[in-house]
């Protein structure tokens, strides 16, 4: 398995300098550095240019992640909507076989955050998603699109596991596959180790966290190597990447909800503390993940 973070951790507005996480994830120990799709489309080439080399450098690949926007909504029963979601993905893929990224995940399926005050078909809606993943996963051309099972507060068309499954199945595409994150399925899973094995072949991409969306450490609830020892038992030697949100402010803290100061006091040490922290975490997981301790 290769090991990564997800850039945000360091940021309190979405978007940041990915070419200097691309060299910092290197030093700290990962494989991986994970941005946003958002701001892709906009994307100078001569910053296209700036990361890809500055991840090369770092001896790092580069993943993505994206919650679509409402106007992108590829389950829509508006059809100006879908296209919409279309064209922002047609000239997203462009950027990502520039950069050589091969892995995008997320709510790609639908719209994140879901607004639950809007009257919602679920039956409806997962008809609409399955036929437009399809194109999708046509366009996305040796990309492989992650189906994100999100918890029931942030997405309603797949929460758990056996619905990434099943959906991944009715789309039929070698491309679409499932993917699980430890934060949603500490709320919406019986058994973690069992969504994992229910996800089995298919499972495409995996984001871990704490509970409180802190990076992975020793000593908390999470049963790292229970996790570990799943992924290894289905075979998976895919991505794992860390996706922690710590800061309080700005549109991150807003968006996903973060409310006080949950770094354990890596924050109040600045950039070094969250690196240090990241650090430790990545050497806790690695070893724990293959199986060393």
């Amino acid at each position: 398995m290769q090991y990564g973070i997800y850039y945000a951790y360091w940021e309190r507005q979405w978007g940041g300098d990915y070419p200097k996480y691309a060299q910092k994830v290197g030093k700290l120990g990962f494989d991986i550095l994970e941005i946003s799709c958002a701001s892709l489309p906009g994307m100078k080439k001569e910053e296209r240019w700036k990361l890809k080399a500055a991840a090369k450098d770092a001896g790092i690949v580069l993943t993505a992640g994206y919650g679509p926007r409402l106007e992108e909504n590829l389950s829509s029963a508006d059809p100006k909507i879908v296209e919409q979601g279309f064209e922002f993905w047609k000239k997203t893929f462009e950027v990502l076989h520039e950069l050589e990224i091969t892995v995008v995940g997320g709510g790609l399926y639908s719209y994140w955050p879901v607004d639950f005050s809007k009257p919602f078909n679920k039956e409806e809606d997962l008809k609409r998603s399955v036929e437009s993943m399809r194109r999708l996963a046509e366009m996305a051309s040796g990309i492989t699109l992650g189906m994100e099972a999100l918890n029931r507060f942030e997405g309603y068309l797949i929460n758990t596991a056996a619905e990434a499954r099943s959906y991944v199945e009715a789309v039929g595409c070698k491309n679409v596959r499932v993917m699980l994150d430890t934060f949603h399925m500490n709320i919406e899973e019986d058994s973690l180790t069992e969504a994992i094995r229910t996800a089995g072949p298919y499972l495409g991409h995996f984001h871990i966290g704490e509970a409180n969306r802190r990076p992975p450490r020793p000593g908390t609830r999470m049963d790292w190597k229970a996790i570990g020892k799943a992924l290894r038992d289905t075979g998976y030697t895919g991505k794992v990447v860390m996706e922690p949100f710590v800061l309080m402010g700005g549109q991150v803290g807003k968006d996903i909800k973060v409310w006080r100061d949950i770094s354990g006091g890596a924050g109040e040490a600045g950039e070094a503390g969250l690196d240090e922290a990241a650090r430790s975490s990545a050497e806790y997981i690695r070893a724990v993940f293959e199986g060393s301790t």
